[in-house]
């Protein structure tokens, strides 16, 4: 079994033809088998009864002795040489004694009568079977038998069923040819689809061609440019991570070793040498701040959807994050504010990612917002917003607020540029809206809605 199936599909599904053919025609040779003898058994009886039935109507007062006929009574001619056996008979008295037969085998029909009717008996001096007829004539005197050879019988019905199944077995080499020319023309876009996937680029992410392709494997193909299409996704995923990253991370690196040769310098300066460290700490810190957030952004552009999402209470969230980042905004001079307009909001969501999202918003007014400033959070039924009471943003640059790496000019506070690209996208996959923009009273305010 375990060879078969190592077998290519276009000579698997011929010998499975084969075999399904050779066994339909021998269920079919069987049947037909059946059936033609069933059919001439019939037919034989009752041309035995008319034959018994004509040699009833015979007078058979003369008969005193037994007699052959000189003119055979029944011929038939098989492959062109006379069939003495078709059929046979006898008349005999009722006491058993001969009185007429056909001068053939007739004449060696032993006298058996038990009752009218068909029986299977043999000839005197002779084993092959045969089926004879009993029939007592109306005067009740005389028993007539006339007998046929079963081989006769059989060879008839061989010969019919040979002549019905003889042509199939001669269109049978035709029909596998056609089978295999068939076969290798529908298995040939197989075969070009197999070439083509053997010569295609890593890289490539055009789709796989289905023109010509059985309904079969359609899916198939489709599935494969799918998983072509995401591999594709990723590869372009992780060369846009790769590229930010050196390219994002190239200046803090080259900070970090400035302030390291500048403390190494410094030694017989502690002043000097103390600020050179401290600066070598905040670089540290503004680094791996960078790398955790081009972390989580290339972890968010490998989601396609949400798992273990659940319904969060918004009014908790909020909470939540506003406490976090509490202590931060008080050491940076700012007041945060939380108004629960809609305390029973809901939404399905991934906590997780929720908060992230949240505490990106707080981190960004906070980090942007002058000292003294005020950032309000305000939560309605199908929003919520966090504004600040800054300067705000130009138009310029709010056009491109949002984009990966980019800050406004004139930002003092340490920063990457990528927060509110992981807020966006993490509202993207939460199916909301978020909005950037400037307050009418003043300020930066940033909307999420649904």
């Amino acid at each position: 079994m375990s060879l078969f199936r190592h077998l290519s599909l276009r000579l698997r599904l011929t010998l499975l033809f084969l075999l399904l053919t050779l066994v339909a025609w021998i269920c079919a040779s069987f049947i037909a088998w059946q059936q033609t003898t069933h059919k001439l058994d019939k037919l034989f009886d009752t041309q035995q009864m008319l034959f018994a039935k004509r040699l009833s109507a015979i007078d058979f007062n003369d008969l005193h002795a037994p007699t052959a006929l000189p003119v055979r009574t029944q011929q038939k001619f098989k492959h062109g040489h006379l069939d003495d056996d078709a059929l046979a008979f006898a008349i005999f008295t009722s006491d058993g004694r001969k009185v007429l037969h056909d001068g053939e085998n007739g004449q060696d029909i032993p006298y058996n009568y038990h009752r009218d009717g068909y029986e299977d008996a043999s000839l005197d001096g002779d084993d092959d079977p045969w089926r004879f007829l009993w029939l007592t004539t109306t005067d009740g005197k005389y028993r007539i038998v006339v007998g046929q050879e079963w081989d006769y019988r059989q060879g008839m019905a061989f010969d019919i069923v040979t002549s019905q199944l003889t042509p199939w077995l001669v269109a049978l080499p035709l029909m596998f040819i056609l089978l295999i020319v068939l076969l290798s023309r529908e298995l040939a876009p197989l075969k070009k689809l197999t070439r083509t996937l053997r010569t295609r680029s890593p890289e490539a992410a055009d789709p796989l061609s289905t023109d010509g392709v059985p309904g079969e494997v359609r899916p198939l193909v489709d599935a494969l440019n799918q998983l072509f299409a995401r591999s594709h996704e990723v590869m372009v995923r992780e060369r846009r991570f790769t590229s930010d990253a050196a390219h994002e991370l190239r200046s803090p690196l080259t900070a970090l070793k400035v302030q390291t040769e500048v403390a190494q310098l410094s030694i017989d300066d502690p002043e000097s040498r103390e600020k050179a460290l401290s600066q070598l700490h905040a670089g540290i810190d503004r680094a791996t701040r960078l790398v955790e957030q081009l972390l989580t952004l290339s972890r968010l552009d490998s989601l396609s959807q949400l798992d273990d999402i659940e319904q969060i209470p918004l009014a908790d969230l909020l909470q939540s994050a506003v406490m976090d980042i509490y202590h931060p905004a008080q050491q940076a001079g700012i007041d945060v504010r939380l108004h629960l307009n809609a305390p029973d909001a809901m939404r399905l969501g991934q906590p997780l990612l929720l908060s992230l999202l949240v505490r990106n918003l707080l981190d960004n007014a906070i980090r942007y917002s002058p000292p003294g400033r005020q950032v309000d959070v305000t939560l309605d039924a199908r929003r919520f917003t966090v504004r600040d009471n800054g300067p705000g943003i130009s138009a310029e640059a709010l056009a491109r607020i949002g984009e990966r790496f980019y800050r406004p000019p004139g930002q003092d506070a340490p920063g990457s540029g990528l927060g509110l690209s992981i807020v966006q996208r993490i509202a993207t996959l939460h199916q909301m809206t978020v909005t950037f923009g400037n307050a009418p009273d003043g300020g930066f305010i940033a909307t999420l809605s649904w």
